[in-house]
């Protein structure tokens, strides 16, 4: 649904100047994506319309340019290059329904809410496999930069060509990518302060291509057809069901954390905050567009956005007048992209893979943490030479294991058992209630738990009441735990439970609700009565001092 919120800080002139400028920035790189992708370059300028406009329309963010990127045409590529090898003469059609399911899979996502735990991730993760995707573009582009088809078999076959390409080069499509690539790199800041260096190479190349080269002589991409794209109707097969599922989440996953790193940026640079469910049904909506179309999927793009904000831009509209200038150059001046070097469109996809390689990251990555620095090429390799999901996948589990093993060090200090008041400094008792507990003589074990209890420091629980035996009265101070899990708390239950055994009486002080509702939900309650649920440490203390008199 169209919100109108986003639209109220429209500038007309901020607005149509991001548009502009956007437009001039998307068409080489949508003409670079659609002829890497396989899909072609009218693909890749449909994907930068519709993508563009419809997540302009039904996004989140006020400044956020969707179009094409880098990341998403490699992961197309590949979806494109396993459909047409098995499936011949509908696997374009197959590819692009995977397209449409992605797009699903991200209206799903914001239709539950989930956007804001899309990216909860290691950055180590999400620089690995961006910089992976990085090193895989910059690699399926090698054939087409020498003079050649892309061979079949993705990086693998690639790399394994390289001996055949390099003894067959076709020099001149090298030297138009070589120069393009030397613009691209080349070109002085100031310039590119008024106009995009990827233009510069697509015109100033093309041109010198014409004058020096016949135009049979070298591969060029063509003429865009002026008028509307066809309509892809979905295919879908059984045998290979599954394998489009599993491409349609990692199409769309991938997505969905480009956009939204990307709507984070904008964020800051504008003051303003997206929201990231609304932004990811927009994306969906946009991306189920495009593979009804045969388009090239998109996702928000840093570059487009950041130069949007730059020039003024404020709200949608921006978007939707560089979807409009981009259609009216499909609709006027397909003609011109007739003459353009298939090595220009490598040359700038080798440049945009280059800036998606994580270059801060990895200079410094030896020096923050030598662990993340070997998740990051972990995963960047596995990445390249195996598969997004594995990668991505193992490298959020050791992750999460490493933070955990060190989350469970420090929690374990949190874990106090004294049976005197100094033996712990840590421990926060009033004079008061230390003088009680010293007035047990030894025979008091007060159990002190802080901070957020997590599963892995159930065995630090475990230690510290093995010598239960030993005592005649617990207490169990609970005041400063935020929260506990079921395994920490069936640790409780344990420790409560071997006291018990050992005729050893418990008392427990917990103000917190939430972590009263959890034991009582273990049957605590029950097995000790409402009485050994204590109003505050002193009087736990008191009571556990009295029980014991008692029992004497």
């Amino acid at each position: 649904m169209i919100t109108f919120k986003r639209f109220k800080h429209a500038s007309f002139k901020g607005d149509l100047f991001g548009g502009v400028t956007t437009a001039i920035i998307s068409l080489p790189l949508a003409l670079a994506f659609g002829v890497a992708s396989g899909a072609g370059a009218e693909a890749g300028m449909w994907g930068a319309i519709l993508v563009g406009l419809f997540a302009a329309l039904f996004g989140g963010s006020t400044s956020l340019i969707s179009e094409p990127t880098g990341p998403m045409t490699v992961i197309m590529t590949a979806v494109l290059t396993a459909m047409m090898s098995k499936y011949p003469e509908n696997g374009l059609a197959m590819g692009f329904t995977v397209v449409m399911m992605a797009g699903a899979f991200q209206v799903l996502l914001g239709t539950l809410k989930l956007g804001k735990y899309v990216t909860l991730m290691p950055y180590s993760v999400i620089s690995g496999f961006m910089s992976g995707i990085g090193v895989i573009l910059i690699i399926l582009q090698l054939a087409p930069l020498l003079g050649h088809q892309a061979p079949a078999g993705g990086v693998i076959g690639t790399l394994s060509n390289i001996p055949n390409l390099l003894m067959d080069l076709h020099f001149s499509e090298l030297f138009l990518g070589v120069i393009t690539l030397a613009i691209l790199f080349k070109m002085p800041s100031k310039w590119r302060q008024y106009v995009p260096a990827q233009l510069v190479a697509l015109v100033a190349v093309t041109l010198l291509s014409v004058i020096i080269f016949d135009t049979d002589s070298i591969r060029r991409i063509g003429e865009i057809p002026s008028g509307l794209p066809s309509l892809v109707f979905p295919v879908l097969t059984p045998e290979l069901f599954v394998e489009m599922l599993i491409d349609a989440l990692v199409l769309g996953t991938l997505g969905c954390i480009d956009t939204l790193l990307t709507a984070v940026i904008a964020d800051s640079l504008t003051r303003t905050e997206h929201d990231s469910d609304k932004e990811l049904r927009g994306q969906g909506i946009a991306n189920i567009i495009a593979g009804l179309f045969g388009a090239l999927p998109g996702a928000g793009a840093t570059m487009g956005t950041v130069v949007n904000i730059q020039v003024g831009a404020r709200s949608p509209i921006a978007g939707i007048f560089r979807a409009l200038i981009l259609m009216a150059v499909v609709f006027i001046a397909g003609g011109l992209t007739e003459p353009i070097p298939m090595a220009v469109l490598a040359g700038i996809a080798v440049y945009v893979g280059f800036n998606i390689l994580d270059w801060s990251f990895i200079q410094r990555a030896h020096k923050l943490s030598m662990s993340q620095m070997a998740i990051m090429y972990g995963v960047m390799l596995l990445t390249v030479f195996v598969d997004l999901i594995v990668a991505v996948g193992l490298g959020v589990f050791i992750s999460n294991v490493m933070v955990i093993e060190r989350l469970s060090r420090v929690q374990a200090n949190h874990v106090k058992a004294i049976s005197d008041s100094d033996s712990d400094e840590d421990v926060p008792l009033t004079k008061k209630e230390s003088e009680l507990l010293d007035q047990a003589n030894g025979k008091l074990l007060f159990f002190y738990l802080s901070g957020p209890m997590i599963f892995s420091v159930s065995k630090a629980i475990a230690r510290q009441h093995r010598k239960i035996s030993e005592y005649n009265a617990m207490v169990l101070d609970l005041s400063d735990v935020a929260m506990i899990d079921v395994t920490v708390g069936l640790a409780i239950e344990n420790a409560i439970t071997d006291a018990l055994d050992a005729q050893c009486r418990v008392f427990i002080y917990s103000p917190n609700t939430e972590t009263t509702d959890k034991l009582k939900r273990l049957n605590i309650h029950e097995r000790l009565g409402d009485s050994a649920f204590c109003a505050s440490r002193e009087i736990a203390l008191s009571q556990a001092i009295e029980t014991m008199a008692t029992a004497d």
